[in-house]
């Protein structure tokens, strides 16, 4: 019996012998065949240059410099007798670029050293080309330095169209984790086209295929596949662009030229600019500090975060709702004694002298305020709320920028979801000429005035098209009733007056240039002003921050429109400003032949 169990033993363990041979010399085979050519086998992933960008002139908005990084071979910090190789090296490189700092090239490479990395480490990210020229044969015979080809990003007009280009900086970890390009160029779009369109700009990856001997060095390439890179074309013009922040001047603001019936932006800017270069390797906290605590906030890109009562150049819309509701008709009048009573409280119009009685292109002519009170008041908060909010305000215009603001459009049940509490009729008086909570972009107004001017949807766009030939695609829907489409004529000679009648609220600027202009001026108080001062408060007087912000959008030639000029300038108490600004940018538009 003893035999037996003994016979059995050994032939089951032969069995398991022999199943384990098995499975070590055919099954897994295919595994360590597979990890004897990872040995044998390297893929390097090639890093794309960034695609540059063009206005719609072919002038280079954003450029890569040519230059060289520079990489140390790897385990010089992790052992004692290596560290004084490292050491000299790092004094060696100092010497010859004194302007770097020898504490920060060590902290870099000793984050990356480790015995798990066997690729030399990268510490300078960039050398400019004539700065390397010098010492090229130097380093590039030192086995322990590694010389690449590398590329810097740079804005050659330095701030010019700063908010709209935008900038790259080096990727951080969520970035990198999300975009293996990223990975490899250490660098992505941070702000602006270069972020909205970082998928395009950053390119494609190449690979190359090699084997290496068991000490790690090349001996063949076995296939090679080469980065792909693609530029884009923006639809600005660069010398309108430069105009603008020319006679922008010390101002601050924004300003949008486009296309009245395809959204491309001719130009455009958020007043003030600030310099785009230092961002890419890195702003100094001096440079931050002055930029976040300027109070004109030149950081922030107003022309799609920017948040402004709209004022009086809504008075468009509101109107429409007015015909829409067909309470109220184009041959309606109002009596505008200089002001409105209602609730004990006195909502004043512009003119304390008042208009006497007007309809509503005379309404619009002279931005009489007591007109879209008395009628608010009869078509109610609801309906206005309701044509304002589908003709594009409270939502994204799609304009191709990244982080664009929504902006406010006042109604019961925005204010019952936000503060859990009832709607009052002075809110629909506010309302009605753009005062109150009611709050947009400079982007948004610009597009609700090409859809004034086109009568049909608009959405504004920054590209004109990539290196093979995609352009902005839209989808363009039916944004106005038919009733509002009958009616869009009388708003259009309603603004026509604006600009061209005596008594038109921007007759003194606008009449005189060579074409014919359709225009809205609009006053958006900062502050309130006491039921006690019964005299229009002088807007010089003030404090800077506290006078009023001063809109005109305007689009031209009246008869058949093909450019909007919207212009916003902070704290400019009155229009005389932004009128002045509006009739210069004509008269360059004319002067550059965009009016035949």
């Amino acid at each position: 019996m003893r035999l037996k169990i003994v016979i059995t033993f050994i032939i089951l363990f032969f069995v398991f012998l022999l199943s384990r041979v098995y499975y070590l010399s055919i099954k897994s085979n295919v595994y360590y065949e597979e990890m004897a050519k990872q040995n044998a086998i390297k893929t390097e992933y090639l890093a794309p240059v960034r695609g540059q960008i063009y206005d719609r002139n072919g002038t280079l908005l954003a450029i890569n410099d040519l230059g060289f990084s520079i990489s140390i071979k790897p385990y010089l910090s992790l052992k004692k007798t290596n560290k004084i190789i490292l050491e000299k090296e790092l004094n060696n490189l100092v010497n010859l670029f004194p302007d770097l700092n020898i504490t920060m090239l060590e902290r870099t490479y000793k984050r990356n050293d480790s015995y798990y990395n066997q690729d030399f480490i990268k510490v300078i990210d960039f050398v400019p080309y004539e700065k390397m020229l010098s010492y090229f044969s130097e380093l590039n015979l030192n086995e322990n330095i590694k010389i690449e080809p590398a590329v810097k990003r740079v804005y050659p007009f330095n701030h010019l169209a700063s908010h709209i280009i935008g900038y790259v900086g080096k990727a951080n970890l969520q970035d990198v984790s999300e975009n293996d390009i990223t990975k490899l160029t250490g660098y992505t779009g941070k702000s602006g086209i270069e972020r909205y369109y970082n998928d395009i700009l950053q390119g494609q990856k190449g690979t190359r295929v090699y084997k290496v001997n068991a000490l790690n060095k090349e001996i063949e390439q076995l296939s090679y596949k080469a980065p792909v890179s693609q530029d884009i074309e923006l639809t600005i013009d660069m010398k309108l662009q430069s105009f603008l922040t020319e006679i922008f001047n010390d101002n601050a603001g924004a300003a949008i030229i486009m296309d009245a019936t395809s959204g491309e932006i001719l130009a455009a800017g958020s007043f003030p600019e600030y310099n785009l270069n230092p961002f890419v390797t890195g702003i100094s906290i001096k440079e931050w500090s002055e930029l976040s605590n300027n109070l004109d906030h030149p950081f922030t890109n107003k022309l799609v975060n920017g948040l402004y009562p709209p004022g009086s150049v809504v008075k468009m819309g509101v109107g429409l709702s007015f015909l829409d509701s067909k309470i109220i008709t184009s041959n309606t009048n109002f009596f505008c004694s200089g002001k409105v009573e209602l609730g004990g409280r006195n909502f004043r119009c512009w003119n304390r002298n008042g208009h006497g009685h007007v309809d509503l292109r005379s309404a619009i002519k002279q931005s009489c305020d007591v007109y879209f009170y008395n009628g608010s008041l009869q078509i109610g908060i609801d309906r206005i709320s309701r044509t304002l909010g589908r003709i594009g305000f409270g939502e994204k215009t799609g304009v191709d920028l990244p982080n664009e603001f929504v902006g406010t459009v006042p109604s019961r049940e925005w204010k019952m979801q936000k503060f859990n509490l009832p709607w009052y009729q002075g809110e629909t008086l506010n309302t009605s000429i753009g005062q109150g909570n009611f709050l947009v972009t400079p982007m948004q107004i610009a597009r609700y005035t090409a859809q004034l001017a086109s009568g049909k949807e608009i959405i504004p766009h920054f590209l004109r098209k990539t290196e093979n030939n995609q352009t902005f695609s839209k989808v363009e829907h039916d944004i106005f009733t038919p009733l509002e489409k009958e009616n869009l004529p009388l708003i259009r000679q309603a603004m026509y007056a604006v600009a061209n009648e005596q008594g038109g609220t921007a007759y003194r600027y606008l009449s005189n240039i060579p074409i014919k202009i359709a225009a809205k001026t609009g006053t958006a108080q900062v502050i309130g002003f006491s039921q006690a001062d019964k005299n229009r408060v002088n807007e010089e007087q003030l404090k800077y921050y506290t006078r009023s912000h001063t809109w005109l959008t305007s689009y031209a030639p009246y008869s058949k429109p093909k450019y909007i000029v919207t212009i916003l300038v902070e704290h400019g108490g009155r229009s005389i400003t932004s009128g002045a600004i509006t009739a210069k940018i004509y008269e360059k538009m004319i002067e550059l032949g965009y009016f035949k």
